[in-house]
């Protein structure tokens, strides 16, 4: 016993700072994937896209996950190969997608530079930036989803028994602290007239190789930890060979099944919203690039502050079900407010902020009262491909329906419908949290029991 002890995870200040590490890995990625927001318009006049096209490249995030059910397979190799053979691939799938990404939008590319007479020969009603763009993209998402499976992962081996909600909070707040930056740099950095936007591109892409490097160094101590727990990842997890009843038993699971509905639903209503939110905001409070970015900006920094408060709180208390019901009651309020009147938008990010802070919170440690150890990548990386489905579907949407209601007028934007359609699915969400807590109480599985009870 003395020698497990010794084990790295068993010291506080390895645990935290393995956290930092991760998260620096994950706030990166998210610093990629919402640099564009507040560049939305500065995209459409650099490469003359539609609204329904700047969707189409948001959403093309999550074909490989939802199409390809990469986030699942992702998952799967991760319980049977080891976190850091996967981390690897993975992470380094998302920095080779935010290269490409970033070269589609270079001059050098739009001069007619490698790939450019390529992807000018097919799709013409497509930019060729465009094209290469979405390419980047598609490796971005290949790499980012599955690359969270691996942080979440990391947390339940070096977390488990030990502040797990707290933990999943603060990894909920790294990636949140990414978000901010990117609402608050990226429009910054590219100026009002968009004369740099090849440079906060670049930059977002450059984060995310240092993401790489950064998960390097953690594999390093990864292994060491294996090696002091006598284990050898790759054999013992390999050891059990995998079956699709594995995926059937999950699917089978109601209490699991409503939790990866309420995380589609969700996180529908906010990411696809957070696409649109700084042009949003520009077009009804008539707010500048920047000054909308960091209106924008103050939903990711309320959670990084809120999500691990809440973490403690369910490590202590637990009720996740009925705090997934709080937060889905109080995203459908805050859309329905935002679509009906001009009440203050900073209160209403900040109460949006509270509600993207329960949810997450509550829902992601939850799953190890749901699943084996053993079966955690695979029922984390299924969660994040039904939730790609969303994150597919309703970018392309929300910008179809802008496109619809605005005909020939891309300047200005009445949002009315694209926000209350945001709202019917917080309203589908809070139906699935509900479900939750009810089958909870049902059968027993002591979701809403503090999370260091088994």
């Amino acid at each position: 016993m003395n020698h497990f002890k010794r084990a790295l995870n068993e010291s506080p200040a390895m645990r935290w700072g393995i956290l930092l590490l991760v998260g620096f890995v994950l706030s990166v990625n998210y610093y990629f994937y919402d640099a564009f927001s507040t560049l939305k318009d500065m995209l459409r006049a650099e490469f003359d896209i539609t609204n329904t096209e700047y969707g189409l490249f948001v959403s093309f995030y999550s074909i490989p996950n939802t199409f390809l059910f990469m986030a699942v397979i992702g998952g799967i190799i991760l319980d049977k190969v080891g976190i850091r053979k996967t981390g690897f691939m993975f992470v380094f799938f998302m920095a080779l997608g935010a290269v490409i990404t970033a070269y589609g939008a270079s001059e050098q590319y739009g001069e007619g530079g490698f790939g450019y007479n390529m992807m000018a020969s097919f799709l013409p009603q497509y930019s060729p930036e465009l094209k290469m763009m979405l390419l980047g993209r598609f490796f971005f998402g290949l790499g980012a989803e599955t690359s969270i499976v691996v942080v979440s992962k990391i947390l339940v081996k070096w977390f488990k028994g030990k502040n797990l909600a707290l933990a999943f909070g603060l990894k909920v707040g790294f990636g949140r602290l990414g978000t901010f930056a990117a609402l608050n740099l990226s429009p910054y950095i590219a100026q009002e007239d968009g004369s740099n936007l090849t440079t906060a591109i670049w930059l977002a892409a450059v984060l995310v190789c240092i993401g790489l490097l950064a998960f390097l160094v953690y594999m390093l101590f990864d292994a060491k930890l294996d090696k002091q727990l006598e284990t050898k990842e790759n054999n013992t997890e390999a050891s059990t060979p995998f079956s699709f009843r594995d995926i059937v038993g999950l699917l089978s699971n109601r209490a699991y099944l409503y939790i990866a509905l309420l995380c589609v639903t969700f996180y529908s209503a906010v990411f696809p919203f957070l696409a649109y939110a700084p042009d949003f905001f520009a077009d009804k409070f008539d707010l500048t690039s920047v000054q909308s970015g960091r209106l924008t900006s103050l939903l990711p920094l309320g959670t990084a502050l809120f999500t691990p408060l809440f973490g403690i709180l369910i490590d202590r208390k637990g009720k996740s079900a009925t705090a997934m019901i709080f937060g889905a009651i109080t995203l459908t309020v805050v859309h329905l407010t935002f679509a009906l009147s001009y009440f203050s938008p900073s209160v209403l990010i900040i109460a949006l902020g509270v509600a993207f802070s329960l949810v997450p919170a509550a829902m992601w440690p939850t799953m190890v009262k749901l699943v084996d150890e053993k079966q955690i990548g695979t029922a984390y990386g299924l969660m994040y491909s039904i939730q790609n489905l969303g994150l597919w579907a309703f970018p392309i949407i929300a910008g179809s329906i802008l496109d619809y209601t605005n005909p020939g007028n891309p300047e200005v934007s009445d949002y009315t419908a694209t926000i209350l359609m945001f709202a019917g699915v917080s309203v589908i969400g809070l139906i699935f949290a509900a479900l939750l807590k009810y089958e909870d109480k049902k059968r027993g599985f002591g979701v809403e029991l503090p999370l260091n009870k088994k």
